[in-house]
């Protein structure tokens, strides 16, 4: 019994899947930008990347089954070349397409007419934007990474995001410790990107750094894996369980394998038949997940601490 699964048996929790809402495909690993916290160790080196046939059979599968919510990340999703595809396939089967979007692709080469597609598409945009200050930003990011999401937020602007469109910004800590609080945080965000340079968005979602990949390599060389392990476990907070977005997500990889959460696909933790074979996309279908038991590690305390974390932000307003 990993330590996660030891803070649920003592409270008398079980984590099981509900009603599959989200189809969260990562199109693979490949990204113009190379994030200090990044789970997924994305970046432009990488060569992973989905390729025709699983597109092919993933698209077919949203036809069939018409997920509520089609969600796109990676790497940075907008470099698949069948982003467009899944895009507009699932917009096609009625479904709501986010993109996870780390906004300076925008102003890569080739890609400048990417917020105008978008929002032909009626996508959501969640866009990374880790502060509001050049400064911080550059140490998670890299510089000049502030100066360009600035400049793409205000292109996304200018097609109708952040009032007749969902834009929505994330942030991550800098550091090993607990996001603040979510609406505070919402709240200083709004007010200096107004101010500072006529920004307007929705809503900010808080993430708690996961302590795999590149930040738990950080973690590593500064001698803090201990202590950060150790604020995960005793900020478990029971209430944010029945909100975990891996009951009612399904993560795809960019060989169509599935897996409770995209960070349990970083660690390779597929979802498997009874014979321990790994499981693809095709092999399911909705119905068939409704009460799977969740594949945990001691990672998932990074969801359940304090106000929670997932894809969609803090799980409550304040800690239990």
């Amino acid at each position: 019994m990993n330590s996660f699964e030891a803070k649920l048996s003592a409270r008398g929790l079980a984590l099981r899947r509900a009603r599959l809402q989200t189809l969260q495909i990562n199109v693979g690993r490949k990204c113009n930008q190379a994030c200090r916290h990044c789970h997924v160790d994305a970046g432009p080196w990488r060569t992973e990347m989905v390729g025709q046939e699983v597109a092919r059979r993933v698209g077919e599968w949203i036809r069939q089954y018409q997920p509520e919510i089609v969600d796109l990340t990676g790497g940075a999703p907008e470099l698949s070349a069948f982003f467009r595809f899944f895009v507009e396939t699932a917009r096609g089967a009625g479904s709501h397409v986010i993109d996870r979007c780390n906004l300076t692709i925008i102003e890569e080469p080739g890609y400048g007419d990417l917020p105008d597609y978008l929002a032909g598409q009626e996508v959501e945009v969640i866009a990374s934007l880790p502060c509001y200050t050049a400064e911080n930003v550059a140490r998670q990011r890299g510089a000049g990474v502030f100066e360009k999401s600035i400049s793409a937020l205000r292109k996304l602007n200018g097609v109708g995001y952040g009032t007749r469109l969902p834009l929505n910004l994330v942030y991550n800590p800098i550091g090993p410790k607990l996001p603040a609080p979510q609406a505070e945080l919402e709240a200083d965000y709004k007010e200096a990107l107004r101010r500072d340079f006529g920004i307007s968005f929705n809503c900010l979602y808080t993430i708690t750094n996961q302590p795999i990949a590149r930040f738990a390599e950080d973690l590593r060389r500064q001698g803090k894996t201990e202590a950060y392990m150790s604020l995960l476990a005793d900020s478990f907070n029971p209430a944010t369980v029945e909100s975990l977005m891996c009951r009612t997500t399904l993560s795809v990889g960019w060989m169509g394998e599935v897996y409770d959460c995209d960070f349990n696909q970083m660690l390779g933790m597929q979802m498997q038949n009874p014979d321990t074979s790994g499981l693809y996309l095709w092999d399911l279908t909705p119905e068939h997940l409704a009460g799977w038991a969740v594949r945990t590690g001691e990672h998932c305390l990074a969801c359940t601490a304090g106000c929670g974390s997932s894809c969609g932000g803090a799980l409550q307003t304040t800690a239990a």
